[in-house]
């Protein structure tokens, strides 16, 4: 007989979709579930190419439910290789596809009062912000838990400078690579 007034293990919940924003918010909380003895549910949210509407307009959809299906369950695991490697995350986890909205997914997935779902937030324009929709700002929007919203690492930042540098087909600034090597090599080395 199962005692149904047993309080529900605690659950770090965490978007997931492979870009740097959202393995930097999947290391934030392994760490958090760590730190609460909680489960951690790292969640995949996908949509047929087009959107749910045209998936149903067109039969050869049908057709492709599954490979899709099988495709995001092969970016999840992607994710979670480059996130943890072999070790794991060092906590118990549940990895979760989910069709449907990324905002959606994830708050209904983190359904309970005692969770916690970890969305990353990504610096975006002005003009971002007006013509997309922001999975961080629904959450924290619609969630009944606590959201935390990891901002993005340094790294990517820097990242995106030397993509657009090379777009742009701008020569790069060897003195500043220059001057970070003298900072961080011992002189005798």
């Amino acid at each position: 007989m199962s005692d149904s007034g047993a309080p529900a293990a605690a659950r770090v919940v965490v978007g997931v979709s492979g870009s740097l924003g959202s393995l930097t918010a999947l290391c934030r909380a392994a760490d958090e579930a760590r730190r609460r003895s909680a489960e951690l549910w790292p969640v995949l949210a996908w949509e047929p190419p087009g959107g749910e509407l045209a998936a149903r307009r067109t039969p050869a959809s049908y057709v492709l439910l599954d490979e899709w299906q099988r495709l995001a369950r092969r970016n999840l695991l992607t994710a979670l290789d480059h996130a943890f490697g072999h070790a794991g995350p060092g906590v118990p986890m549940r990895a979760l596809v989910a069709r449907g909205t990324a905002g959606r997914a994830l708050v209904e997935s983190a359904d309970r009062d005692n969770d916690l779902l970890v969305v990353g937030a990504g610096r975006r324009s002005s003009w971002h912000r007006l013509c997309s929709c922001s999975v961080s700002r629904y959450c924290l929007a619609h969630a009944v838990c606590p959201v935390l919203a990891v901002p993005p690492s340094p790294l990517e930042a820097e990242l995106t400078s030397a993509h657009r540098r090379n777009l742009w087909r701008l020569r790069l600034d060897t003195r500043r690579l220059a001057e970070t090597a003298e900072e961080t090599v011992p002189p005798d080395a």
